[in-house]
């Protein structure tokens, strides 16, 4: 099941909700301040980008009082999570993820949606 974590605040999670409605795509919506990625989903996603800074909001402003841009490097993956699933700000919305289907998505891109859900 296709799953998008996002923020009703976010105008770029808006228009990624309103371009899976557009294509007729459906998805089960959760709010991510409330419920946050999981771990599995989140090691998925990781698995797929390479990188563990994609996974994160890094213009937000809990990213940025929690000095992350200077500490990142020094934590492990298990700990990224871990910050995440405490605190759904942190990591960056939207986020699709549909690990039956192999899909994670993260910020919303539309070419880069287009070829991972439409083709």
């Amino acid at each position: 099941m296709l799953r998008v974590y996002s923020y009703k605040n976010c105008s770029t999670c808006r228009d990624a909700l309103k371009w899976l409605a557009k294509n007729s795509i459906s998805c089960e919506v959760v709010e991510i301040r409330e419920t946050p990625p999981s771990v599995i989903e989140l090691a998925f996603a990781y698995q797929h980008s390479g990188d563990i800074k994609k996974l994160l909001n890094t213009s937000g402003q809990d990213y940025r009082e929690m000095g992350l841009k200077d500490r990142l490097d020094a934590l492990k993956n298990d700990e990224v999570f871990a910050l995440i699933q405490k605190n759904g700000n942190l990591c960056k919305r939207p986020f699709l993820i549909d690990t039956d289907a192999g899909i994670s998505l993260t910020g919303f891109h539309q070419d880069q949606w287009r070829n991972q859900l439409l083709d």
